[in-house]
């Protein structure tokens, strides 16, 4: 999370575009995206600038044509005159980053960059954006992110409908949890800024063979990797656009981000197509049962959208294919007919692999809503089953669980992780401890509850009180005690 100058230096930037009539907070989102998208591209290619001088020859793969070197961050940024600057930006880099994706409208990027509008009106305005921009250190990853997930925080909408952005240290988990592979087809079908897939890009890119070597660049991976691996569905064409963008300087050429309404029935086509699911998808309660996917509704009879999603899940799985997602807590424990139903359908027709509660305050100070991490593989009616569900009982995440979320010791992800990757259910049988195994039968046997606190041995520390007289008598001193000062107050008053 950003704290102090770079806070500071993003809430001024917030400013200018409210002082000069842009109000709307996704739309200072959107225009900020823009302008980071073009310094980011001309950073890349400075990148690839340095090292042609360095190694000697051309540009590899240059980002920027020779009549197009005007679009270029580092040349409009220094023009003295804003109203140049805002001519180059408006009439030739916008339209520029508009059409990379291609001019045919065939790609999803050019698709979803039809319908956007550059809405900075002054030249004044501009030129004092671009030169706070310039002043923002963005260099590390890290940084970037933080900055965009605080920009995004002040959405109005934010926590409305059920959409809480998910912290970047929890998408990460999620990720290393499920490890993706070279060629997983991956998907999130309520990408939103697409968080999830580019921590899965970035895991992959970090991820090297037993001699070192980067393993997305064997053969046919990169290739996959660029455009056939990540999917994410959307009905929020601001975020598509803002989704596809965030993909792109990441290195994915082409990113299959769709305009879907993934529980509609207009959008049903999908299934058993992705090895991968990762989500946090918006539980907003109940939608009208009309609009609902019919397939869905025959896996399970119910409005609420956070059983609708684990359906959607299943459907979009291929069979083996895992999936990664966050949950409210009432879907672990529900009574109803459909909330029993559904964690059934995962301990017996497929394999729930586990379950991580997590502290309520993950998502303050945006919402405080507890949740838990749920993991399984999509097995199949006959070959399915769960015979061990592994728990973990998250304490603390690195950050205070208030609204401040400021940066803390206290953290239980390297201990998941280890657990996780290390867990064997004929070991870890402790309740008392934070990780351990609960067999398919005891879940049954207790209506398919998948709450923690279920199955958790709650260890009491023993404490040894006095004997009642040595309590009486210490009362009977204190009582003196207080005549004593009562004595000598009313001693001064006379």
């Amino acid at each position: 999370m950003i704290t102090g100058e770079l806070k500071s230096k993003v809430d001024r930037l917030w400013t200018s575009f409210w002082n000069n009539g842009i109000s709307n907070p996704l739309s200072v989102i959107e225009q900020i995206s823009y302008l980071l998208f073009i310094k980011r591209l001309d950073d890349l290619e400075l990148v690839k600038e340095k090292r042609a001088q360095r190694l000697g020859g051309g540009v590899k793969d240059a980002m920027f044509p020779a009549d197009k070197q005007q679009c270029r961050w580092s040349h409009f940024k220094n023009l003295n005159d804003a109203e140049a600057m805002l001519a180059i930006v408006r009439d030739e880099a916008f339209p520029f980053i508009k059409q990379l994706g291609g001019t045919d409208g065939t790609s999803a990027y050019a698709k979803h960059m039809q319908d956007a509008v550059f809405m900075i009106p002054s030249a004044a305005l501009l030129d004092s954006v671009v030169h706070q921009i310039d002043n923002i250190p963005m260099e590390d990853r890290d940084t970037k992110g933080d900055l965009y997930e605080y920009m995004l925080s002040k959405l109005s909408t934010a926590g409305t409908n059920g959409q809480f952005r998910t912290p970047r240290h929890i998408i990460k988990l999620m990720v290393d949890l499920t490890a993706p592979k070279p060629m997983d087809l991956i998907c999130d079908p309520a990408c939103g800024t697409a968080g999830f897939l580019v921590a899965a890009a970035e895991y992959l890119r970090d991820l090297k063979d037993e001699d070192g070597n980067q393993v997305i660049n064997a053969p046919g991976n990169l290739e996959h990797y660029q455009s056939e691996m990540f999917h994410g569905f959307d009905f929020d064409a601001t975020m598509l656009r803002i989704g596809s963008m965030n993909l792109m300087l990441h290195g994915i050429e082409s990113p299959k981000i769709e305009a879907r309404d993934s529980l509609s029935e207009d959008h049903a086509g999908v299934e058993e197509a992705f090895t991968l699911v990762l989500a946090n998808p918006p539980f907003k309660g109940s939608i009208e049962k009309s609009t609902i996917a019919k397939d869905l509704t025959q896996m399970i009879k119910t409005t609420k959208t956070e059983l609708l999603f684990i359906a959607l899940f299943l459907r979009l799985l291929k069979k083996g294919g895992r999936a990664a997602a966050i949950v409210p807590d009432g879907v672990l424990f529900g009574s109803s007919k459909a909330h029993q139903g559904m964690r059934k359908s995962l301990v017996e027709e497929h394999k729930l692999d586990g379950v991580i509660a997590m502290p309520s305050g993950v998502f303050k100070p945006y919402a405080g809503v507890s949740t838990a991490i749920v993991l399984f593989t999509k097995v199949g009616v006959k070959s399915g089953g769960t015979d061990f569900v592994w728990f973990y009982d998250m304490q603390a995440d690195g950050f205070s669980l208030d609204d401040k979320r400021q940066s803390i010791e206290e953290n239980d992800i390297p201990d998941i992780l280890a657990r996780w990757q290390a867990r064997d259910a004929a070991k870890d049988t402790d309740r008392k401890d934070r990780a351990f195994f609960v067999p398919r039968e005891e879940i049954k046997a207790n209506g398919y509850d998948l709450s923690i606190s279920r199955y958790k041995e709650i260890e009491y520390e023993e404490v040894e009180y006095d004997p009642p007289r040595v309590i009486l008598q210490k009362l009977r001193s204190l009582e003196d005690e207080i005549r004593g000062d009562l004595d000598v107050l009313e001693g001064l008053l006379r």
